[in-house]
């Protein structure tokens, strides 16, 4: 343990000086973050988390309590009043942890009234910390294969404050609330744990990891249609049930706070206490010697309004916490699991450059068939897709299906089988589902397999049912099953299995979600199709990266439409295919190519051979964030841009012309993120010889563009 509050006055002018030297640097971190190094410190009777970008101040006396919640770019304070580190309920009985009384005003925090103010002698108190390196949560190592990570993990630093409360009963409970500080970001992240040294269980009924009074950001009289949110992004790792952190969002709650007397909403309504919580639970028994982990809350800290930036915030964020999801690998979806038509599939990704086969649903894949004949079919597929450099792997469901009324999930108003978020559902916390969590893990061992397509995965079911052998009941129903599919996707991530799911679980070790469509619309005629997925790329990369989201292309028949919207023959459809890939690589968007195979006739290998060729030589922009430019609307010309300011290639421009005549203008191009400051070099479709552009002092050039009649160009920009 450190000692409280231990430092020399040497150590703390040296800290103060180097951060005061970094705040005043005028380098963004959004297109360069290596001199923001996270570091912590003791200030006085503060301990301080910073790294230039954003600072958390705790006061360690008399008991813990965040004092200031800092942006460091705009100056802006996040706290207008001080609450405790953390709240825990234990045995029907809810505690605070650390925080600090008897402040009479709520609205606003004046420095000199900080050292008035006493510990609540009911809440646990603060005893000490300790200060480490972070250390990486999930076991997944970095290699060259089809991602652009630069760290296996995070980096950055990590305290640990240590609370204990002077009742008998809790003498030998310690509740330790943890916070790191991550390099090179305005990010924070927060949990806490719990310790049972005593010789007796205690439940923990519930908890809160977080508790923020932020200043409220408008002051309406009355209830307005809409509450405005403090500027910040806020989510955890307890996450599913959507394709986004909002809808997949069950932690992060912002309160009415009723100490907060002096706001001007006549009734008190102003939501303007953030609370990171479960709505149900964990209603955990702790045991003696046993501990308890919360999620992880994870705090970013946003520097202005404009939606680019706030969202490059977001996709900085999932890059630097979940760097697995940087993987891309080029993969079809294949329809059969016919042994003669795999090794086709996968003789053709050989030749076409593709990397990747996924048994799509509808091939006749079972992963849950561990017979031997079964293991013995797919491992010598697998075998002979590696032999052929090529990854291999397939579907399982889930959810959404029914297995029996005492595996499934129990409505709580009901008692009976269904009310799951799709109906009927398998509980994951039941024999069967610890049985279905084994049998994947057996036939990924033995067949070799490098993919899971895991459709339906967890999505928050809670479920009544008093006779699960892995729940008690309803109220620890969620954390147990989230608990045993989080515990699955590190299994897969320490084994280099790459994951698709559609739902939201990048940070627990999912690598790619859906973008973001109405899969119904893939019956709809090709030219529809088009557009609409362009659409769906153009809105699914705001808070997404590229390959962070896969769409999709129907080289066969999906949910109806016939063959007008089919890409097969294929042959016979060059536009669409080529349209479809052109949009999808463009974008650094993998499609799940539908169908038996990817081509035909020798013309059509010749144009899926180009289109691959033209991602791979760009790949490292290409999987780079998109900077938005104009949305597809049927009318006019539409594009996007990739930046990326520590490659050669800082930019590179998809523009696209749906209409029948040709667009010839000029437009603006806004280069700010790809890091140029006063000349670009552009060129067409890979020309050597680019043009040279000054930039305004808006970061732009004005771009003389001729796109031809339904058709598309391009531009690398160094």
């Amino acid at each position: 343990m450190k000692p409280l509050l231990k430092i020399t006055a040497l150590i703390g002018v040296v800290f103060i000086l180097s951060f005061t030297a970094i705040i005043n640097k005028t380098n963004d971190w959004l297109i360069d973050n290596t001199v923001y190094e996270a570091q912590v410190f003791n200030k006085g009777k503060d301990v301080v988390l910073t790294n230039g970008l954003i600072t958390r101040k705790i006061r360690m006396t008399p008991n813990a309590a965040t004092v200031e919640f800092k942006n460091d770019v705009t100056g802006e304070t996040m706290l207008r009043s001080i609450k405790p580190e953390a709240e825990v309920t234990i045995d029907g009985i809810t505690y605070a942890v650390g925080g600090l009384t008897g402040l009479k005003e709520h609205g606003y925090l004046k420095n000199e009234w900080i050292d008035n103010l006493e510990a609540d002698e009911n809440a646990f108190q603060f005893k000490d910390y300790t200060d480490k390196p972070i250390d990486r949560k999930i076991k997944w190592s970095k290699n060259k294969e089809f991602n652009l990570a630069t760290k296996a993990y995070a980096t950055g630093r990590e305290i640990v404050l240590e609370f204990r409360h002077k009742s008998p009963h809790l003498k030998k409970i310690k509740v330790f609330v943890h916070y790191e500080i991550y390099n090179g970001a305005p990010l924070i992240s927060k949990w806490i744990t719990i310790e049972n040294n005593s010789s007796k269980s205690i439940k923990i009924n519930g908890f809160k990891n977080e508790i923020l009074a932020f200043p409220e950001p408008e002051n309406p009289v009355d209830k307005p249609e809409q509450w405005m949110r403090p500027n910040i992004h806020v989510e955890s790792d307890y996450a599913f049930g959507g394709f986004s952190a909002s809808s997949a969002n069950h932690t992060i709650f912002y309160e009415k706070d009723p100490e907060y007397t002096s706001q001007v909403n006549y009734n008190l309504e102003i939501p303007c206490l953030l609370e990171s919580k479960l709505q149900v639970g964990p209603d955990r028994i702790l045991q003696p010697n046993e501990s308890f982990e919360s999620f992880h809350t994870y705090e970013l800290l946003l520097d202005g309004t404009d939606r680019e930036r706030n969202s490059l915030s977001k996709r900085k964020m999932y890059r630097l916490l979940a760097p697995w999801t940087t993987e891309n690998p080029i993969f079809m979806h294949l329809t059969s699991t016919d042994s003669t038509e795999v090794v086709s599939a996968i003789d053709q990704c050989k030749e076409t450059g593709y990397e990747m086969v996924i048994l799509s649903f509808g091939s006749g894949l079972n992963m849950e068939d561990t017979t031997a004949v079964n293991i013995r079919k797919f491992k010598n597929l697998t075998d002979y897709a590696h032999s052929k450099g090529i990854k291999l792997g397939g579907y399982s469901l889930f959810s959404s299906r029914k297995i029996s009324n005492e595996v499934d999930v129990i409505d709580k108003n009901t008692g009976q089988p269904g009310g799951a978020k799709f109906g009927n559902a398998p509980c994951l916390a039941t024999e069967w589902g610890h049985s279905y969590l084994e049998k994947l893990k057996y036939f990924i061992d033995q067949t070799g397999f490098d993919v899971l397509e895991h459709d339906g995965p967890y999505p928050g079911d809670f479920c009544a049912s008093t006779t699960h052998k892995y729940h008690k009941g309803y109220e620890d129903s969620q954390w147990e099953q989230w608990k045993m599919i989080t515990d699955f996707y590190h299994w897969l991530k320490e084994k280099r299995i790459y994951l698709n799911a559609p739902d939201f679980y990048y940070l627990k070790g999912s690598n790619k979600c859906g973008i973001g469509y109405r899969e119904v619309n893939w019956s709809l005629p090709r030219e529809q199709q088009i557009i609409l997925g362009r659409q769906n790329i153009y809105d699914g990369t705001w808070d997404k990266t590229p390959s962070m989201g896969w769409i999709f292309v129907p080289l066969t028949e999906y949910h109806g439409g016939g063959k007008e919207a089919t890409i097969e023959p294929l042959n016979k459809h060059l536009d669409s295919y080529e349209a479809h890939m052109v949009q999808n690589y463009g974008a650094g968007v993998q499609a799940a190519y539908r169908g038996v195979r990817l081509y035909d006739t020798e013309k059509t290998k010749e144009l899926v051979v180009d289109q691959i060729n033209h991602y791979k030589k760009y790949r490292e922009i290409l999987n780079s964030d998109i900077i938005h430019i104009r949305r597809p609307n049927g009318r006019s010309w539409d594009g996007f841009m990739h930046a990326n300011p520590n490659i050669s290639e800082k930019g590179f421009l998809m523009l696209f012309n749906p209409t029948n005549t040709t667009i010839d203008e000029v437009i603006k191009v806004p280069l700010y993120y790809t890091g140029i400051t006063e000349e670009a070099i552009i060129s067409e479709k890979g020309k050597k010889k680019g043009k040279k552009y000054q930039l305004n002092r808006k970061y732009e050039v004005e771009l003389e563009v001729k796109i031809p009649a339904n058709s598309y160009t391009w531009f690398v920009i160094k």
